[in-house]
């Protein structure tokens, strides 16, 4: 089973491409987004977004300092990822936060870890020297997906997000690029 698990992602992986997002990809990168709010793993959004929500999200991106990304399988988008500043601050430049998320139909096939080593092989030409990752504690694939790629837990922020009737801790993950 393990073998059959490997051949696919390895079979996945070869029809993969990392792109920057274009304005036609926001309905996919949406969907895949508002199936996320559903859950209560990924995100601190607690309501689903629409086109209108979220039509400046790629222009507050440059692929120059803080891409936007999508992977792409035979032309579907199958996941995302985005850099933004961590901070404001000057002193903060050069520390990114992340956030990648996978379409339901396509996890456990490498796409995560894959957009992953993408940012944290582009990080240096970014001019990236710190990435930093906003997890929540009970998201226990997350948490082993970017300690397999070497992030470290930097901090915890207990009992600070309330998804529904549930207080969650949050896990601040980071990774010296």
């Amino acid at each position: 089973m393990a073998e059959d698990r490997r051949s696919q992602i390895a079979a996945t992986q070869e029809r993969m491409k990392i792109r920057d997002a274009v304005e036609s990809d926001l309905p996919a990168i949406l969907k895949i987004y508002n199936a996320a709010i559903a859950t209560r793993m990924a995100t601190a959004q607690l309501e689903q977004v629409t086109l209108e929500d979220r039509r400046d999200w790629l222009t507050q991106h440059s692929p120059d300092r803080n891409p936007f990304w999508v992977l792409q399988i035979d032309r579907k988008i199958a996941g995302w990822l985005t850099l933004k500043p961590f901070l404001p601050r000057c002193a903060y430049r050069g520390t990114a936060e992340v956030s990648v998320y996978v379409d339901e139909k396509f996890r456990r096939r490498g796409l995560g870890r894959t957009l992953l080593r993408e940012v944290i092989a582009r990080a240096p030409a970014l001019q990236i020297n710190a990435i930093v990752g906003l997890i929540f504690a009970h998201n226990e694939p997350s948490l082993r997906l970017f300690a397999q790629l070497g992030f470290e837990r930097w901090g915890l922020l207990p009992r600070i997000a309330h998804l529904d009737q549930n207080v969650r801790d949050l896990v601040i993950v980071g990774r010296h690029v």
